[in-house]
């Protein structure tokens, strides 16, 4: 049954359906594999086995009543501490929200479950999401199956690990500067970055969020899993204003429809040091869309810098919600992100002018790039993954870095300017740890991101591959 590990999402469902496994035996297998690799991965900080044992069991006797299921039925998933489940702790792995218990479950988490999904448990991350790796005070430090010095990246690292662990098929993701990318890239998994409004966002600890740069997405082995998952949870929800109608299309139907003769831009670098290797790797994958017929330019042109100004427009938003929380419970916060949340009690509203004027810039860029091209490729990060308890990296190939954010740069802008980007898995460092390539489409068109995605793993497929465990 071992095999089953690796199994992408769409054959486990299948198999499901077909009557060929059951979702008890499925989810049997899964929490075997938990108890098998959270010691090392430390992927999940909370279970609910027996309840998902429940679940798997009813959905057994629908299946040999012959009932219809949906198209995720069966199938574990794992949901990012960021998001609520019902009946499981809610903490954002943060030592003040241990005992964080919601009521219900998030929308994208009611739509998984409502296409089958059971929920097996809550992945690790960063306290609120904060940094590009994945370790807390509450849970501790999440490690990379493909070497476990090192990070899976974040803050959807507990789900990167669990999903390129071969844990689970499917695991929730958020992305509010690279978020659900970052650990895509790392580990080697799917990662899709949808419009903000795609996928209806929750209102957190009771505050509606006005910073409209965080977006939920999926975390997979392959895309069309990433696929069956967007079609599963797109769609307009009165609990966010920004939500959007449903696409009027499925995803996973159109995924072999890509257009012909694209016209995709590549920019190497945005300015910065990329690792040799890195570079390396994401030049050979984007010359596949060479070979598969697509024009590919090459860009050089300065691209407006927008991190610091991305920082500000989150962190007033985050110490607009936690400055309460922070007056009563400052000694349980972790002093990197009390420090980084609190500074934003000194943004101004010039702060905040010059933060939109430049993210304006930005977005000028980006409608200039769309006008010419389809498609823009980058890679997803500049470095292969660092140690798992950090920090960054501080110099790429001898190069010192400025600034903390260049060890991100490729990410973040997407979303300031709200275009959605997915990262594919582009090769192998010298070290044989997974590095990425992000391509990235005009807004509302995560069908075009899906469909080259798609071409290029079917060009070089790489769900074959995982680590051992």
């Amino acid at each position: 049954m071992s095999e089953l590990y690796w199994k992408s999402a769409y054959e486990l469902a299948a198999m499901i359906r077909n009557r060929e496994l059951k979702p008890s035996e499925l989810m049997d297998l899964t929490i075997k594999r938990i108890e098998q690799t959270n010691p090392k991965l430390n992927a999940f900080c909370a279970l609910r086995g027996d309840q998902a044992m429940r679940d798997a069991r009813a959905l057994d006797e629908k299946i040999a009543r012959r009932e219809e299921v949906g198209p995720l039925a069966g199938l574990p998933l794992g949901v990012k501490d960021l998001e609520n489940v019902a009946g499981l702790p809610t903490t954002f792995g943060s030592k003040p929200f241990k005992d964080n218990r919601p009521a219900s479950d998030s929308v994208q988490v009611s739509r998984l479950k409502a296409a089958g999904a059971i929920v097996i448990g809550k992945t690790n991350a960063p306290e609120f999401g904060y940094t590009g790796f994945t370790k807390n005070l509450l849970f501790g430090v999440t490690r990379n199956p493909w070497n476990v010095a090192r990070t899976p990246g974040g803050s959807s690292g507990g789900s990167s690990a669990a999903i390129a662990g071969g844990v689970v098929p499917l695991a929730t993701g958020s992305d509010g500067g690279g978020s659900v990318r970052i650990p895509a890239c790392y580990t080697g998994c799917y990662g899709l970055k949808p419009t903000k409004g795609r996928i209806p966002l929750d209102p957190m600890l009771g505050m509606q969020q006005w910073n409209d740069t965080a977006v939920y997405g999926p975390l997979t082995r392959t895309v069309r899993d990433a696929a069956i998952y967007m079609d599963a949870v797109a769609g307009y929800h009165p609990i966010d204003p920004d939500s959007v109608p449903p696409p009027g299309i499925s995803y996973a139907a159109t995924l072999e429809r890509l257009p012909k003769k694209l016209r995709i831009a590549f920019h190497r670098d945005f300015g910065h040091h990329v690792q040799r290797e890195v570079l390396r790797e994401v030049e050979k994958a984007v010359a596949v869309f060479k070979d598969l017929g697509h024009d590919v330019t090459v860009l050089e042109e300065d691209v407006p810098e927008t991190g610091k100004d991305w920082m500000r427009l989150g962190g007033s938003q985050s110490y607009a919600m936690l400055h309460g929380y922070i007056d009563e419970h400052r000694a349980d916060f972790g002093r990197a992100f009390l420090s980084g949340t609190e500074g934003a009690a000194r943004v101004t509203w010039q702060h905040y002018g010059a933060a939109y004027r430049r993210r304006l810039e930005f977005n000028e860029w980006c409608r200039r790039v769309f006008e010419r091209f389809d498609l823009l490729m980058t890679p997803t990060l500049p470095t292969e993954a660092f140690a798992a308890a950090g920090p960054p990296p501080s110099e790429i190939d001898g190069h010192p870095l400025k600034d903390i954010l260049e060890a991100v740069v490729f990410t973040y802008p997407f979303n300031l300017s709200g275009h959605p980007g997915a990262s594919v898995r582009a090769g192998f460092t010298d070290a044989g740890l997974p590095c990425g390539l992000q391509i990235v489409a005009e807004r509302y068109r995560e069908d075009l991101v899906l469909q080259a995605s798609y071409a290029y793993e079917q060009a070089r497929p790489w769900n074959d591959k995982w680590p051992s465990i």
